[in-house]
Order: C-alpha cells, then structure tokens, then sequence
C-alpha cells in the first residue's frame, strides 16, 4: 500500500491538474460561444446564396447550365481531390481521430487517385503518415478564421479542377450540430451540383447585363462561401468538442481526488492504529 507521503503526492499532482484542466475547459467555452455564433450568423448568408443561385440556374430558359461555367462542367472522372479541414492542436476528445477515420476511409473508398489538401496539423500528420498523396498543407488559421484566410485553400481546389488535375473535389470537415454532437461531413464542391439548386420559390429578378454573366460572377463566390462555412463549422465543432473534453477530464480529476483522499484517510488510520498497537505493546512490556 502507498505510504501517506506518496498519496499526498498524487493528490496535489492530480489537483495542480484540475486546475488547468478547468481553465482550459474556461478558455475553450468563451471561444465557443464566439465560434457559434460565427457559424449560425453564416448559415442565412449561405443558403440564401443557394437561392439566388437557384433562380439564376432555373432561369437559363433551357440552356444547358453545365455549359454556362467551368465549375458547373462534369467530365470522365479519372483523378479525385480531397480538402480535408481538421484542427491544429490536440485536447479536443474523438474529433480529430473522426474526421481523419472519415477522410481514411473515403480515400480508401475510391477507384481513382486521390490527392489530398490538408487544413491543420491533425490532418496533415495522419496524412503523412498514412502515405496518402499530400498536395498542400495549411496550417496555424486560428480559431477564428475569416473569408481572406481561407482564399488560399479555395483557389487552390479551384485551379486544381479547372487545369484538369482533378475532376471532383470533395471537403471534409466536422459539421456543428450542438455542443455534444459534432459529424465528420463529406461534401462533393466541384463539380458544383445544379440538383436541388431549383427547389426555391420561383423569384422574378432582373438581371444586368444578363442571367449568364451573373452566374459566372456568382459561382466562384459560392465556392468560396462552401468552403469559409466549412471552415466556420470546423472551428465551432473544435471549441465545443475541446470543452466537453476539459470538462470530461476536471471532472475525472475530482473523482480520483475523491478517490486518493479516502485511501489517505485508510493509510493514516492505519498507520495511527499501528503506532497505537506499539505503544500498548510496549507498555505492557514494561508492566510484565
């Protein structure tokens, strides 16, 4: 059994960590509440970019849309290009371990070469290690990223596809359901799709110089809208799973401080009932 002078060791070791562990878990909740309220303020953003894309793609009068932009053409698919957004640093419970499984398992999945671009360190290593086809590696975007810092990632995707050297690219990212619940997500963004672009309300907008010119100025945008709200999403998921984390872990500290302050209160016992024991021994020595 460990001796008095050790258990009261681990303790204080086990308190000093609780202690940053809680801060941890103090710092990762202020950037949470900032990260989710990035992300939800974007979705509106987003989807009514979807809308008016919608109108433009309806209001072709019948020409063909695949033909209006590059980033609408599909072609024989013979190479694949995958953004992978993970984080940069660790503490955040299963997150990273996902989406790297998710990406994994995708790249695994597919019949053509794939290439990969990777957006923080846990993808990067995981790809390195893996040996997939590293292209690009971006990394250190901080915790809240904006629209500039992620051009670099989309133009990159977006050249890779118009020179041919793929023919779909695909993100993955970790989509912010709640603060439990974040999902590896999978999203094909170029070719972009025109399915489901139709289902809003049909709008009567005047366009200048025309619906076409429009919509070639409008579709990179919304690209570069994707993948920003992947980025938003990712970074939320990271907060929110980093938090749930520290807590998870402040939480286990205090049970095993719990745990080690009962089994000092046995060690003390007996090690007072053996002192005890000694000194009636030795009395009794004394009166025999």
């Amino acid at each position: 059994m460990p001796s008095v002078r050790q258990i009261r060791g681990r303790i204080r070791s086990v308190r000093n960590t609780s202690r940053v562990t809680r801060a941890m878990q103090m710092v990762a909740a202020s950037k949470m509440r900032r990260a989710q309220e990035a992300v939800t303020a974007s979705r509106p953003y987003a989807e009514k970019l979807r809308e008016v894309l919608g109108g433009l793609v309806a209001g072709q009068s019948g020409a063909d849309p695949d033909a209006t932009h590059p980033l609408l053409q599909r072609r024989p698919v013979s190479r694949v290009l995958l953004l992978e957004i993970s984080p940069d640093r660790g503490l955040a419970g299963g997150m990273p371990g996902n989406i790297n499984r998710a990406a994994g398992e995708f790249i695994r999945g597919q019949q053509h070469p794939t290439g990969v671009v990777t957006v923080g360190k846990k993808g990067r290593d995981f790809m390195a290690r893996a040996g997939a086809d590293l292209r690009a590696s971006f990394i250190d975007m901080g915790d809240r990223p904006s629209m500039a810092d992620t051009l670099a990632a989309t133009r990159l995707v977006e050249q890779a596809y118009l020179s041919g050297e793929a023919d779909e690219v695909y993100v993955a990212y970790t989509r912010y359901v709640n603060t439990l619940i974040q999902t590896p997500t999978l999203v094909r963004l170029l070719p972009i799709s025109t399915e489901g672009l139709e289902e809003g309300p049909p709008v009567d907008y005047l366009y200048e110089p025309n619906a076409a010119v429009v919509l070639g100025a409008l579709l990179p945008r919304f690209l570069e809208v994707q993948v920003y709200q992947a980025f938003l999403e990712n970074c939320a998921s990271e907060q929110s799973a980093r938090m749930v984390a520290m807590r998870n872990a402040t939480e286990a500290a205090e049970d095993m401080i719990e745990s080690l302050t009962l089994e000092l209160n046995k060690a003390r016992q007996n090690m007072i009932t053996a002192e005890l024991l000694d000194l009636v021994g030795g009395a009794a020595a004394l009166e025999g």
